[in-house]
């Protein structure tokens, strides 16, 4: 249970709040490079962290992301002409650059101050792994910045990965934690109890990983720390007396892996936005280091598979909240646990069943929810510590993003630092830039 006053802290993220500040020190995803296909094409609405911004790829195919609101009289930039490696306002004509330094006041004086002192809200962006980024902390175009966090899928070539986002109406925190608590994969994720098959074909793991994962609802889990975040275990009893374990990371702010990919498997991986308060986007990827991605993988993962959802072309999932999930009483009784299709949008729906904003002070939390606990932890000593002028370390650690999670068998009684360095060669889940092809 949290007290209302940590919830506070931990779920609002607007420009004022303390964990708001601590967002802002970290590259933020803020649209998918094929949001903005072309250069001087359409500029594109981005809401991130309540900022209402626009985003516009300028003549020389660079990003621009800047304040919607024209400072002259406050008409919208979305409807704005991109043209000239700039942004121009159509109401008067005003036109600013990447910076958001005037270039143009048509109807100012010459010499009237605005050419020198006016300035369009703007931020820095990067692009990486097919992924636009942008830095929203202070004096960003003043000061040296970190660089964009090196998670694995964005190191590799564009043919080794598949990258896609989906809005999430609630909190980005309690999205994150549903993702953390892996424990709930025994019932969410499972057949019908009446199916005697463990087999779900949207599972990332084959029926012998889930006949373990079902028949063990109580793994014991464990934590590593790292520079970045943390790595969870969880170990459930396996067939002759071996542990199946299960490992997902979490790297700080908001980026997460999933825990049941075996070597040579495909890999997924998250990064939480938060729109406002009550809504997130997730960037969701997939990734496979050791080869390209298969054209059936990739249609797959286009129309929804598995922990990508299906969505519209505003990448809203088909399956939402507004329509109940598409809940199929029926097949909830005799086919699926849940009722609803999708690894994805079953989380969704337990997500947002939380409310907009969960009230974690009326949770009760057990031995399986230790990934949950420290996480929230995490995140407020971080945003207090920020908020007392200690600044955070993480951003400047951009390597050590390079992290993978995923399964293993061990026998009983292997300590889970073990597991995690026969499993990946490191007790962390740190990737070495030697095992990334080129």
């Amino acid at each position: 249970m949290l007290s209302a006053a940590d919830n506070e802290t931990l779920t609002r993220t607007d420009a004022g709040t303390s964990m708001g500040q601590y967002f802002r020190r970290f590259w933020q995803p803020v649209a998918l490079s094929r949001e903005l296909p072309e250069p001087d094409g359409a500029p594109l609405r981005v809401t991130i962290m309540g900022e209402n911004l626009v985003a516009f790829r300028n003549s020389k195919g660079v990003v621009g992301l800047v304040d919607a609101r024209c400072p002259h009289r406050g008409a919208d930039l979305y409807f704005g002409r991109n043209e000239n490696c700039a942004i121009r306002c159509v109401f008067h004509g005003w036109q600013f650059d990447l910076q958001g330094r005037p270039l143009e006041l048509p109807n100012v004086p010459p010499e009237a101050s605005y050419h020198q002192s006016l300035r369009l809200k703007a931020y820095p962006t990067r692009e990486y792994g097919d992924v636009v980024w942008a830095y929203m902390g202070p004096d960003p175009w003043t000061k040296p910045l970190p660089e964009v966090p090196q998670l694995e899928f964005g190191s590799l070539p564009a043919t080794h990965r598949f990258v896609t986002k989906k809005l999430q109406e609630c909190n980005w925190a309690q999205s994150i934690e549903g993702a953390l608590d892996t424990s709930h994969f025994s019932f969410l994720h499972m057949p019908a109890p009446s199916v005697p098959s463990n087999a779900n074909p949207d599972a990332p793991a084959d029926e012998k990983r889930l006949r373990w994962i079902r028949e063990d609802p109580l793994p014991q889990f464990l934590i590593i720390d790292h520079d970045v975040g943390f790595v969870v275990g969880g170990a459930r009893r396996a067939d002759h007396g071996m542990r199946y374990w299960r490992s997902a990371q979490f790297a700080l702010p908001s980026h997460s892996t999933t825990p049941s990919t075996l070597p040579g498997e495909t890999h997924f991986g998250y990064t939480w936005v938060p729109i406002d308060d009550e809504n997130c986007w997730i960037y969701t990827y997939a990734w496979n280091p050791d080869r390209p991605l298969s054209q059936d993988e990739i249609e797959k993962f286009s129309s929804g598979h598995g922990v990508i959802a299906e969505v519209d072309t505003n990448f809203i999932p088909i399956r939402n909240r507004a329509n109940n999930y598409l809940i199929d009483r029926q097949n909830q009784k005799h086919i699926t646990y849940t009722g609803v299709r999708g690894v994805a949008e079953q989380d969704a729906m337990i997500q947002e069943s939380q409310g907009r904003i969960a009230d974690r002070s009326l949770e009760h939390l057990s031995a399986s929810d230790a990934a949950i606990v420290r996480f929230r932890r995490v995140m407020l000593n971080q945003a207090k510590a920020l908020a007392q002028g200690v600044e955070p370390e993480a951003p400047f650690k951009h390597a050590a993003y390079r992290l993978r999670s995923g399964s293993w068998m061990a026998s009983e009684g292997v300590p889970f630092d073990q597991v995690m360095i026969e499993r990946f060669g490191d007790r962390a889940g740190h990737v070495t830039t030697e095992k990334i092809p080129v």
